[in-house]
This record gives structure tokens, C-alpha cells and sequence, in this order.
């Protein structure tokens, strides 16, 4: 008879929508592979509602992250606090033996990431190996929508990738930066390139893989905050297609879109939030509009898995039952937060700025402002 697997013990940090709306429905949605055991806000009355709406998994609720971790030892640690909080939880979890799925982004910058990575090493090497991991939450490169346009383009199935453009501009009013840690870069990093539009450049990048260079702007049009609310940037790729980027939160028709046009045909995703098989449109260049042969197999799969926490949670899941490297994370995370950074720094400078230029004792490796003195909150006026 085959043994039956334990589910992990999972905890969530914070409890607020992202993890009553999208973290505890993903977890129910595999409750066969992993249990929710523990949560953790500093704040009990949210805490108190979340343990209520959580009746049926027994969750016992903490007041502080180490505390749950010295008491329950959980297998898997889920982050959904605010941005400025999950380098340092991320890191702790990791060093506590738990593997991480952090809310996006997962740090504020690429020091922050190293720490991460140096958490991850440590704990690694007391393990033997095999984990623990973090990786960040980016599920629009989940679904059956997204892996079958993958591997169109990675196996060239739609030509070679020549143009590809990028857009995520959506709308906020000023209501909704009157939440203390939006529009700061020490609580959110940044502003819609960072917290809107990196779910579609992550995608983008998944896609379409290495970037080389990245030439940018950004501004404050609109709203008195000290990142900007809209950002635009060229990048060039590796195989040498080339992408306009377009982040913003000005935008009162909104629209989250990837166009990428092959040498044989234009693949399109179209969307707010979340994708599903529909969402996606292939059309043939000419030269292919009466090859059924060669265009029949770009439609969608039949089976419609949508994109969602729950579809990253079970590749995750995976990976932590083989004890490997999970999508999402090490070179994966690095290679988004690298464009980010590349990005703000390209915009801020007005020079163009390549892949692997940014490490150590470049300011834009600290932090995403760089200490411009027109961005970063405190630097001295330059006289």
C-alpha cells in the first residue's frame, strides 16, 4: 500500500484580504498537502477575525512572528504584511527551517535580497541541502494560459521573438495612498513600478527571459507621494527583441496587457487582475492565415486552469515534496528585482542601464531611489 504523505504545517503572517482573499482559499484548495496551523498579526482584532473565518483549520493565532516560529516549527511561512516587512520575516522564517512564499515584492532592494539569499545559504547548508527556500508570489506565470504560451515561445513554435510591449495602468485615487505605507520608498519600495507593475514584467520577463538593457522615465504627474505614479521604459533582450514598458496608476480605463509580436505570429494577453484561457489570443502573420497544420496547436489548452495563489501554491508544494529549488525564486527573483532597480535607476539618471551593472556600492543596490535628490526622501539638495 502506498504511505501516506503528512501534510506541511503552514503559518500565514499578517491577516488582511490578500491572505483572507487569495492565501487561506489557495491553502483550503490543497488542504490534502498542507494544513494551515498558525497565524500571526500584531494586530488582535484582525487576528481574532481571521482565527474566526479560519474556525474549521484550528488555527492558533500569535501576536509576533518569533514567537509562532519557536512554538509551532512550521514547515512553510506565507508573508502578507506590508512591503517594509518582508525581507526581515523572510529571513527569519528561513533561518527557523520554514520555507517562505512571500506577497510581492519579496524585499525592497537587491541588498535586501542578498540577505535573503545568505539566509537561504545557511539554512540550506543545515539541512544537507534541499531547501528551504523563498520565493515571491507572481501567479500570472501560473495557468494553463501562460505555460502554453511559454512553451510556444521557448520552442520558437511562433517565430522569434521581435517586439513585445508591456502595459499595467491601472487607477488609484488619493484615497488610496492615504494608507501610512504607500508611496514611501521605506514601507513600499516604490511606486506602481514597484508595487503594480511588477506582476506584468515579471511575466514578461518569464516569457521572454534574459533582459540586456533598459532605458526609462518616471514622474509624480498626479498624486503627493515620494515615488512616482507613472513610469515608461524601452528594454532590449537578450535574443535582441525589444519591449516598451508602461506602469502607471493614472489610468481610469484599466488594463493590465502583453503583446509580443513573433516573426510568425502575435501572441496577446489581455486582462485586469487574473488570466484565464480567454484571456489570450494568437494571430498568424499572413503568410500562415491558411496553415491550419502549423497554427492548429497555439489554441489554448483544452483544460482552463486559471491564474491564482492556489495554481503557484501547488507547483510550490511541489518543489518543497522533492526538496528543489522552487519557481519564483534564487535567479528568478533576483533577474525581476535586478530590472526593477535597473529600471528606477535608467529613469532617475537618464542613462541607459544594462543587466549586471548594479551590485554592491552603486546606490541603486541600497535602495530603488538611489538617493536622488529629487526622489529620495531625505538626500541633501545638490547645490
Amino acid at each position: 500500500m502506498p504511505v501516506e504523505k503528512t501534510p506541511f504545517r503552514a503559518a500565514v503572517v499578517g491577516t488582511g484580504g490578500i491572505v483572507t482573499g487569495s492565501h487561506l482559499p489557495a491553502l483550503r484548495e490543497h488542504a490534502d498537502r498542507v494544513r494551515l496551523v498558525a497565524a500571526v498579526d500584531v494586530d488582535p482584532t484582525r487576528l481574532a477575525a481571521f482565527r474566526e473565518l479560519a474556525a474549521d483549520e484550528g488555527v492558533t493565532g500569535y501576536g509576533g512572528l518569533a514567537e509562532m516560529l519557536a512554538a509551532e516549527r512550521p514547515d512553510l511561512v506565507l508573508i502578507g504584511t506590508p512591503p517594509s516587512l518582508h525581507a526581515e520575516q523572510a529571513e527569519a522564517a528561513l533561518r527557523a527551517g520554514a520555507w517562505v512564499l512571500c506577497e510581492k515584492p519579496l524585499c525592497l532592494s537587491l541588498a535586501e535580497y542578498a540577505r535573503i539569499a545568505s539566509a537561504e545559504k545557511a539554512s540550506e547548508g543545515a539541512t544537507g541541502g534541499g531547501g528551504p527556500y523563498a520565493s515571491v508570489v507572481f501567479q500570472h506565470r501560473y495557468g494553463s494560459g501562460a505555460v502554453h504560451a511559454r512553451e510556444l515561445l521557448r520552442t520558437r513554435a511562433l517565430g522569434k521573438p521581435l517586439v513585445a510591449h508591456c502595459q499595467t495602468t491601472w487607477y488609484r485615487d488619493t484615497a488610496y495612498y492615504s494608507v501610512p505605507w504607500r508611496g514611501r520608498w521605506d514601507t513600499e519600495g516604490g511606486g506602481p513600478t514597484m508595487g503594480h507593475g511588477i506582476h506584468q514584467m515579471d511575466l514578461l520577463l518569464h516569457l521572454l527571459g534574459d533582459w540586456t538593457e533598459i532605458r526609462a522615465m518616471a514622474g509624480r504627474l498626479v498624486h503627493d507621494i515620494e515615488s512616482e505614479d507613472v513610469s515608461t521604459a524601452l528594454v532590449r533582450f537578450a535574443d535582441g527583441a525589444m519591449a516598451t514598458v508602461v506602469n502607471s496608476v493614472l489610468s481610469p480605463d484599466e488594463v493590465s496587457r502583453i503583446r509580443i509580436d513573433c516573426a510568425d505570429a502575435t501572441v496577446e494577453l489581455t486582462h485586469l487582475y487574473g488570466h484565464a484561457n480567454d484571456d489570450w489570443s494568437y494571430t498568424p502573420a499572413p503568410h500562415l492565415l491558411e496553415d491550419e497544420a502549423r497554427t492548429a496547436h497555439w489554441l489554448a489548452p483544452t483544460a482552463d486552469l486559471p491564474s491564482s495563489h492556489a495554481a503557484q501554491l501547488a507547483g510550490f508544494l511541489d518543489a518543497m515534496e522533492k526538496g528543489e529549488r522552487p519557481p519564483g525564486s534564487g535567479g528568478e527573483a533576483y533577474r525581476t528585482l535586478e530590472f526593477l532597480a535597473a529600471l528606477y535607476k535608467s529613469a532617475f539618471t537618464g542613462r541607459p542601464v544594462l543587466a549586471g551593472e548594479i551590485g554592491p556600492g552603486d546606490p541603486y543596490y541600497d535602495a530603488m531611489h538611489g538617493g536622488h535628490p529629487d526622489w529620495a526622501p531625505t538626500a541633501p539638495k545638490e547645490q
